[in-house]
């Protein structure tokens, strides 16, 4: 199932043995904006390598330009509180994180936003050189939504947490 067909996402297994599931975000032209359609996608890529007796890890990855430049806005732009909160819009995006198997998030470029949480809902974040992490939604006038702030607080402490919430401000590496 891991070669089954996907619009936004690039899945295999990799390694010398075979035994490690690739997972890259592709939505080059949106800078890996994390749509529903995405995200459908990446539930359904990793209940496949889940069940998989051969993989024993997971490598979620983007470009070198972004990760995951956060939510698609364009696609959230038009929807109301209600229309959200009833549709369980980010119902399963936490998927990620009740995975039982090592998902490792390979990050390059942007990882803002829900990319930034998405990147730490992983069990490790191996960041390049040019990673900048951040959730901007300060900037927007709303805040994260997936997790955010209980996750960036345990990763990076209380005070800078509160400064990139805050601010919109982002780190590197």
């Amino acid at each position: 199932r891991a070669g089954a067909a996907f619009q936004y996402l690039l899945v295999q297994k990799t390694g010398a043995q075979k035994n490690v599931g690739l997972i890259q975000l592709n939505r080059p032209q949106a800078l890996n904006a994390l749509c529903e359609g995405l995200m459908a996608e990446l539930r359904r890529a990793l209940e496949a390598m889940e069940s998989d007796p051969e993989v024993g890890a997971i490598v979620l990855t983007g470009s070198q330009k972004a990760f995951a430049a956060g939510a698609d806005i364009k696609e959230m732009q038009n929807k109301t509180f209600q229309e959200c909160y009833s549709s369980g819009f980010l119902a399963g995006w936490d998927k990620v994180s009740v995975v039982r198997k090592p998902i490792i998030a390979a990050v390059n470029g942007y990882a803002l936003g829900g990319g930034c949480e998405l990147a730490m809902m992983c069990d490790i974040i191996y960041a390049g050189e040019k990673a900048q992490f951040g959730q901007p939604e300060i900037l927007l006038g709303t805040i994260p939504g997936a997790g955010g702030t209980q996750r960036l607080t345990r990763a990076v402490g209380k005070s800078l947490a509160m400064e990139m919430v805050l601010t919109g401000d982002r780190i590197s590496a």
